[in-house]
């Protein structure tokens, strides 16, 4: 009888809020992992899906997973008009 393992991933989870309110969630690790919800609950439950989604897909093709480095923050200069 075969044991299976299970393996945990600690991935991080980009969360950010559009103009209609909703959550848009992002999982940088994998490529086109996004996902939104109208509360940041829904969109965690949202997300999940589709990382299980990406991790069935990189099983299928064999290759490494993205290797998360961090956030960094940038300051921009934005001219701003005239008043």
């Amino acid at each position: 009888m075969k044991v299976s393992e299970t393996k945990t991933l600690h991935l991080p989870i980009l969360v950010e809020q559009d103009e209609d309110n909703f959550y848009i969630v992002s999982c940088p690790v994998f490529k086109g992992c996004h996902s939104y919800g109208k509360t940041i609950d829904e969109a965690l439950v949202n997300i999940k899906e589709v990382i299980d989604m990406c991790i069935e897909e990189e099983k299928e093709q064999a290759s490494e997973i993205n290797r998360f480095v961090g956030f960094r923050e940038m300051q921009v200069p934005v001219k701003t008009a005239a008043v």
